[in-house]
């Protein structure tokens, strides 16, 4: 049963999905029609449309796919270990010293081949 229920979601997804085609481009059109209107009212307006939109991609199959990609990537979020104060500023020490160390090297590299390449041209 749910096989069929499944099936005639998917037929049906090809139709939502031009319906939020249709909503996204009449949203943009919208906006440059009435750009002379308050930018507060057109931003309203495309936040609503962008809303239905987005609520009617939700109902496809993809759509609910990448809902619960969401959902999922919300819950592993919360398990990373996220590093202290203390480690963060020890961390970017460390970069900032390799930075300017290579920066030298590099620098002292260019002014060596300068040197050499200005002693073979004259």
């Amino acid at each position: 049963m749910s096989e069929k229920i499944d099936s005639e979601d998917s037929r049906l997804d090809w139709a939502k999905w031009a319906i939020v085609a249709v909503i996204v481009v009449a949203g943009v059109y919208a906006n440059s029609y009435f750009s002379a209107e308050s930018l507060l009212l057109r931003t309203i307006g495309l936040l609503v449309a962008a809303g239905a939109a987005g609520w009617l991609a939700a109902q496809t199959i993809k759509g609910r796919a990448f809902v619960n990609l969401c959902l999922e990537a919300k819950i592993e979020i919360r398990k990373v270990v996220w590093p202290t104060r203390q480690e963060t500023t020890q961390t970017s020490i460390v970069v900032i010293i390799v930075i300017f160390i290579m920066a030298l090297i590099l620098w002292l590299l260019d002014w060596g081949l300068n040197g050499i390449i200005s002693s073979i041209i004259g």
